[in-house]
């Protein structure tokens, strides 16, 4: 069969998820065909995942009716014919609802499919001579093969038509011998890791992924952001993201000499590792910023007003988010006045509040709460949906408010009267403290977060569950 020539390159979604069938465009003359196999800027803008592939691989066959698989690898596969023709039969063997899925095609020169990981690979050629390509994203090695997943090519239940019945077919016997979709078990997915989690915002992570094996929790104890051996010990293949929950925000200890090392130690330096692991594993990196970065100048600050600290916290915070931002798949998530289980301010004001005591509290400091829950589950809905990459402001909804319109509000859901706060400048407050300076303003608008599809709580009714729990 003669290969078509002058194809348009099109991209074809197939019943199972993120497996996708390309036509390319082929050209020929009397000497024979060209086409560009692999071209990662056209195929990245069609919507092909760019999957930074390493090694490629031929499977030459001799005879028609030669057929091999199914098997599932644990890496993404870039699959096209070099020369001949082919029956391709593909079947999800991933944990999750579209396990046992099933696609076939017939694929010539002039087309190739994306398989990513842990959907079994089968095909059967259909003319002699045919070469069978494989682009693929991580180097093959022994170790590797402990983590194929297979399926039998005559598996009943997938059911696979090949148009060469296998009996007439030529198999190998270890092929011959795979299991049973019944006795499969599914692949499981690459894991989140997420580092910090023991702090405010790691707890509020642990509780949204209670029961989600995918997702791995490492606090101090288990990974050291500090150590080099942490890093090249993790077998960083089978992850998929890292989460970093970890930060110093002593901000006033900061501008000791022990806390500015410390704070350059944990806010810049552990994260250039992280993100040179990210880089080298191509992994998605989220990172949570603050609005320390800024000298809150401005009426509101954008995700992409330049950085402007002033004190060692924001500069350390403000260098950790230029590292993170050149990794090529992050999120950088910045907030604002954090809140969760740990000692906070609306903790510190409910507990003044029971014991009788009223308190002079900042009135001049303009911004929104952040309630870890709210963090934690803005980060979930972007990983989840793919939103884009980048930086997204996410602190909970309303009205900005003061320190001490917060600590009114806290006065008052506790019953107490809200004239008990008193509001002082932050000049005021801190006179003759030593104390690192803080903007004034912190405002951060949620646009495009909720462009991305997620809606923070507004933060009175935020605050009203917090105090509630």
């Amino acid at each position: 069969m003669p290969i078509e020539f002058s194809k348009k390159l099109t991209a074809h979604d197939t019943p199972i998820p993120g497996v996708v069938l390309y036509d390319l465009p082929v050209h020929g003359d009397n000497r024979g065909w060209f086409k560009e196999n692999w071209q990662r800027e056209k195929m990245v803008t069609l919507g092909l995942p760019d999957f930074r592939p390493v090694q490629n691989n031929i499977s030459f066959n001799e005879k028609a009716g030669t057929t091999r698989g199914i098997h599932a690898e644990p890496w993404d596969k870039f699959i096209s014919v070099a020369t001949g023709r082919i029956f391709g039969a593909w079947v999800d063997l991933r944990e999750g609802p579209t396990f046992g899925a099933v696609f076939t095609a017939e694929l010539d020169a002039s087309q190739a499919i994306f398989i990513p990981r842990g959907v079994g690979n089968g095909f059967q050629t259909l003319e002699d001579c045919t070469a069978y390509t494989y682009l693929v994203n991580d180097h093959w090695s022994a170790d590797a093969q402990g983590q194929y997943t297979f399926l039998n090519l005559a598996d009943e239940t997938a059911a696979i038509a090949w148009p060469i019945p296998l009996d007439q077919a030529e198999l190998s016997d270890k092929d011959k011998n795979h299991p049973r979709l019944a006795d499969v078990t599914p692949m499981p997915p690459k894991k989140t890791l997420v580092v910090g989690a023991d702090g405010q915002l790691g707890k509020a992570l642990r509780k949204l992924y209670d029961g989600d094996s995918s997702v791995e929790f490492a606090g101090r104890a288990e990974f050291d952001l500090g150590s080099d051996e942490a890093f090249s010990a993790r077998n960083w293949k089978n992850y998929s993201t890292i989460i970093n929950a970890a930060a110093y925000t002593a901000v006033d200890a900061a501008e000791t000499p022990e806390g500015r090392r410390t704070a350059w130690a944990i806010n810049v330096t552990a994260v250039a590792r992280l993100a040179r692991a990210a880089v080298d594993h191509n992994l998605v990196l989220v990172h949570v910023s603050s609005d320390y970065v800024f000298d809150g100048s401005a009426k509101v600050h954008t995700e992409d007003e330049a950085f402007s600290p002033l004190g060692v916290y924001g500069q350390t915070k403000a260098a950790g988010d230029a590292v993170v931002s050149v990794v090529p798949r992050h999120y950088i998530v910045r907030t604002s006045w954090v809140i969760g289980d740990g000692t906070n301010f609306v903790r510190t004001m409910a507990s003044l509040a029971q014991r009788g005591i009223e308190p002079a509290v900042v009135n001049d400091q303009i911004g929104r709460l952040s309630f870890t829950e709210d963090i934690a589950a803005g980060i979930r809905h972007l990983l989840e949906t793919g939103a884009e990459y980048g930086a997204y402001n996410l602190s909970n909804d309303g009205e900005p408010q003061s320190w001490a319109d917060i600590a009114g509000d806290v006065y008052e859901l506790s019953a107490k009267p809200r004239d008990a706060v008193t509001g002082v400048s932050t000049a005021k407050y801190f006179e003759g403290k030593a104390a690192a300076p803080r903007p004034l303003n912190s405002v951060l608008p949620l646009d495009k977060i909720q462009a991305a599809g997620f809606q923070p709580r507004h933060a009175k009714e935020a605050l009203a569950d917090y105090l509630a729990e």
